[in-house]
């Protein structure tokens, strides 16, 4: 089957092999759906390195590829791709574009979570809340809406609210499934480790951003994986320990040195570090 042509390109992308993945994106060009798939993993490739605009640009292609291929709900995903990397990226307007333009396409149980998981990050709790409370509702025996999905908004949504130790205990129920496959990569374990940092619990919360880092096939090329050394930085400044904050924080610059200037956390990112010397 084509679609194995993903699992070759993300091969290539953790073994920095260009060459690789341009083959598979050539392979996928003029082909229904393939193609589409392949524009996505472009997009994710880029924001991975902060140039965000070429994301942009990879993201509206994939799902303009899809639409033609009338793939309404593999759309909304890609939708769903671009809103949560804007989300976390701090561009909260733009994050909440997304999510209105997913939601139009679809009401999925993955559109539905990376909506409100999206509109968490953004601020935006009341919908969020909303979106929430119908995943829960239309899929009260989902494992991994209950073990996964649930727990990690319950988390952000309290993090909203700064309260990071009930956000701690929300996401004990996920820790068996945390490491499974997801539809967005493995957000239980950035979410806590988050949370962890706001609870001032830094030894634990490098435990968390470094399990991201220790499971990149997992990961991928998806943006969770560039800021985790951006939060392990954070950790690490926490403690005081000066030199350890300084490495990861030259981790994550030199991920994002071709990046775009104008992204929200890389500005925070690149004065936390100025401060550090």
């Amino acid at each position: 089957m084509p679609e194995y042509r993903t699992t070759l390109y993300e091969l290539a992308f953790l073994q920095n092999d260009a060459v690789g993945m341009k083959q598979q994106v050539d392979f996928a060009m003029g082909k229904p759906g393939l193609e589409g798939q392949l524009l996505i993993e472009e997009a994710d490739t880029a924001a991975f390195y902060g140039r965000l605009e070429k994301a942009r640009m990879f993201s509206a292609q994939a799902v303009a590829s899809v639409l033609r291929a009338e793939e309404k709900e593999t759309a909304a995903g890609y939708e769903v791709d671009a809103a949560l990397r804007e989300a976390l990226f701090g561009n909260r307007d733009d994050a909440k574009r997304r999510v209105a333009s997913a939601l139009e396409l679809s009401s999925g149980r993955d559109v539905l979570y990376g909506c409100a998981l999206t509109l968490s990050l953004s601020g935006d709790s009341a919908r969020a809340l909303e979106l929430v409370s119908d995943l829960g509702k239309r899929f009260p025996e989902d494992t991994v809406v209950q073990y996964n999905y649930l727990p990690t908004l319950q988390a952000e949504l309290a993090l909203n609210r700064k309260e990071a130790t009930e956000a701690i205990s929300k996401l004990q129920i996920a820790a068996p499934y945390e490491l499974a496959m997801s539809f967005i990569g493995p957000y239980v374990v950035y979410v806590r480790g988050v949370a962890f940092l706001n609870a001032n619990r830094s030894s634990e919360a490098i435990v968390e951003f470094q399990k991201i880092l220790d499971h990149r096939g997992l990961v991928s090329n998806t943006p969770m994986g560039a800021l985790a050394h951006l939060q392990i930085g954070r950790a690490y400044a926490m403690q005081g320990d000066t030199a350890k904050a300084k490495a990861a924080y030259q981790d994550f610059l030199t991920l994002w040195k071709d990046a775009d200037p104008d992204i929200p956390i890389l500005t925070a990112a690149k004065a936390e570090y100025a401060k550090l010397h």
